[in-house]
């Protein structure tokens, strides 16, 4: 630790803090544009400007360290002032040069009442320019359908082009030309291809980079700012959703430094149009015609009571969608049981994951936080840039500190940071476990690893096999006390939810591809579908069909009955992600017409059938979700699992196959039915389909 004096205050901070982080520390305020701490020092907009005792000018303090400052004469602690009048005199210099060639048009920008520039022209610049000469006029770029750009408004702090190169990894934005002739733009104004690109409108500290879709759409003091959790995938990065009366206008990033730090997706950030449209308003039965027709709450509850009136539970199931929150699983769970049926499930995708195994086998057991402290990392069946786009940006900000050694089995993909591809599927894995491959050295000698588990190898007939291997090479080796290198990542957001409840088929019981196949059949009368569209309903051949969910996608298609329920953004419940965080949804708006909070439903459903739930609001489903699971009430609580609590996979009976591991992400755009539903991210799903295509040729 290092001695220092800011504006006479003595403060002890770490030799590598730069001045500007041992001013903050010491509570005095510093302006920037260009600093991030997050990205690279890049010392451009010289806005930091700070006295150094000793110094014969201000120094910029971002871009100077502690430890190169010097100790005064008699050893004394070295001074900075931030409030002297050369000081005050320098800021408002660079300020007026910062404002010499910006345009008058915060009337019309995206970015006023929450601009960076704004906010310190008026605290640090002066009320009158010198600059009498004609601006420069820098033409607008496209660089994709998510950020419009008005370049006339850039100050050069290259903000977007570190954070594309150094967080997202995919380097598509730099700079051409030099001085005022230097302009921000891709190559060749291509669209930008990365899905975190969204983060530079955040970035952006004077309005030049706004957010395409939401421009001219609202004010920000027009808005009501809900703090919540995305449900896109299965990280649960903390979000806030700003609304207008019943509309959600945008979504924007939260600060969680074990989650998510301050990024989200894009599918995350520009997911909102699709809350509007293909909306489930009212409930709909299917008349002899075969059309679905608007109907009465209580038709539709009767005509369901009809359906299920006789029927053995054996010949009664229920599927829960990826957007589910534990509450409804739970409420779900307990009216078929009360109908006496056991065929529930959570994993539309067909994983084998099994409570039975403990929680140990079916979470991210190092946390994401732990991945800063990985010394090697082996990704089995997975891409962890689509699935889980924020997960592998935090992959690469380890991999870019300091060496760090990758491999992966699956189908080879771009990830954004090196690897090495050690094989295509079990067999590869297979040499891994047994030593016979180079790679296993690596692994057996790190003192914390993370074997990374995706879908595509879990959601196979040899799921358990493949992962019993997983756990047992993250076992192998001269690990550090506690650590257990195992982990699962998810996809869809209500997964481990779903398996904390135990929302899966008891034994003898039918799984979801078991009940779309007996339904098929004609072996299942009444199918329940939680939200559950990604699910083969085209193979559901007679079976009287129970569809509540948001909108009109696959499930709604194919239903006999339709019940409208909410949109993650409309209801509130429980979410645990992929490590086993449990984490709230908060409602930011209410549901369109006479849609419902499915809980509300399922409770009133319960009533019609004759087997009434036992809560009577939403308060008293989650008391009893609690108790029966006691962790899901420790909210932003992760309970860690050491490296015994693998064991129970070694027992695995189940052989290997020989098949390659796939990908589950074939569009990352469309991943659920909000996605689908969305016009910003079908011109997404185009595009990236586009760049697929040209890359064949």
């Amino acid at each position: 630790m290092t001695l220092l004096k800011v504006n006479g205050t003595v403060v002890d901070v770490p030799p590598e803090y730069t001045l500007l982080q041992a001013c903050e520390a010491a509570g005095a305020e510093v302006p920037r544009f260009c600093y991030h701490e997050r990205l690279s020092i890049a010392g451009n907009c010289r806005m930091c400007l700070v006295e150094l005792k000793g110094s014969p000018k201000p120094v910029a303090s971002c871009a100077w360290a502690v430890r190169d400052c010097r100790p005064g004469p008699n050893g004394e602690p070295p001074e900075v002032n931030t409030r002297t009048k050369p000081v005050k005199k320098a800021r408002e210099g660079v300020m007026e040069f910062l404002l010499i060639n910006h345009p008058l048009d915060c009337p019309i920008c995206d970015q006023g009442g929450e601009c960076d520039l704004q906010d310190q022209a008026m605290a640090y610049g002066i009320d009158h320019n010198r600059y009498a000469e004609n601006k420069r006029a820098v033409e607008d770029k496209y660089i994709g359908p998510l950020v419009k750009t008005s370049m006339n408004r850039c100050i050069h702090c290259t903000r977007c082009v570190r954070f594309s190169a150094e967080v997202a990894g995919v380097p598509e934005l730099g700079a051409t030309g030099r001085g005022e002739d230097m302009e921000i733009t891709t190559y060749l104004e291509s669209a930008m291809s990365s899905e975190l690109q969204g983060n530079v409108i955040d970035l952006c500290p004077v309005g030049a980079l706004t957010s395409k879709p939401y421009a001219f759409q609202a004010r920000p003091w027009e808005l009501v700012k809900t703090e919540t959790i995305d449900a896109m995938d299965a990280v649960g990065s903390a979000i806030r959703v700003d609304t207008r009366g019943r509309e959600v206008m945008r979504i924007l990033p939260r600060l969680n430094e074990a989650v998510n730090e301050e990024w989200i997706s894009d599918k995350t950030r520009f997911i909102w149009d699709g809350l509007r449209t293909q909306r489930l308003d009212r409930p709909y039965l299917r008349g002899a015609n075969g059309r679905l027709e608007p109907a009465s709450w209580t038709a539709a509850f009767g005509a369901i009571a009809s359906a299920v009136r006789g029927k053995q539970g054996a010949r009664i199931g229920a599927i829960a969608g990826d957007l589910a929150t534990a509450e409804e699983m739970f409420a779900l769970k307990a009216l078929m049981h009360a109908l006496g049926s056991q065929n529930i499930d959570c994993r539309q995708d067909g994983s084998t994951l099994d409570p039975a195994f403990g929680r140990a086998s079916y979470v991210f057991n190092p946390t994401i936080a732990g991945i800063d402290s990985a010394d090697a990392i082996l990704i089995v069946g997975s891409d962890p840039r689509h699935e889980a786009s924020v997960l592998n940006a935090r992959i690469r900000k380890r991999w870019r500190k300091a060496e760090l050694p990758i491999g992966l089995v699956g189908a080879p993909v771009d990830l954004t940071y090196r690897y090495e591809h050690i094989g295509a599927g079990p067999e590869s894995l297979a040499q891994l476990a047994s030593g016979e491959h180079s790679f296993a050295k690596v692994l057996r000698a790190a003192k914390r690893p993370i074997v990374i588990v995706g879908q595509g190898a879990l959601a196979r007939a040899d799921g358990p096999a493949v992962l019993a291997l997983a756990a047992a090479i993250a076992r192998d080796g001269d690990r550090d006390a506690g650590w257990n290198g195992l982990a699962v990542l998810h996809t869809a957001a209500g997964r481990v939810g779903g398996l904390d409840v135990g929302f899966v088929p008891a034994a003898g019981a039918h799984s979801a591809i078991d009940m779309v196949r007996e339904a098929g059949a004609g072996a299942l009368d009444v199918l329940f579908l939680l939200g559950a569209d990604e699910i083969d309903t085209a193979a559901l051949g007679n079976a009287f069909v129970v569809y509540i969910g948001s909108h009109g996608d696959a499930g709604a298609e194919r239903a006999n009955v339709i019940l409208p329920g909410a949109a993650y953004t409309e209801k509130s419940g429980t979410l645990v992600n992929t490590e086993g965080r449990v984490q709230r949804l908060r409602r930011a708006a209410f549901p369109p017409g006479d849609a419902r909070e499915d809980w509300a439903i399922l409770r009133a459903l319960s009533d019609v059938l004759g087997h009434r739930l036992p809560f009577d609001s939403f308060g008293e489903l989650r008391a009893r979700m609690v108790a029966a699971h006691p962790h899901l009430g420790v909210e932003d609580g992760v309970v860690l699992h050491g490296p015994g609590a693998l064991e129970a996979l070694s027992v695995s009976k189940a052989k290997l196959g020989k098949a390659a591991f796939g990908n589950p992400i074939r569009d990352f755009y469309f991943t659920n039915a909000i996605a689908r539903a969305s016009a910003v991210m079908a011109e997404c799903s185009a595009l990236a389909a586009g760049r697929l295509a040209e890359a064949a040729e």
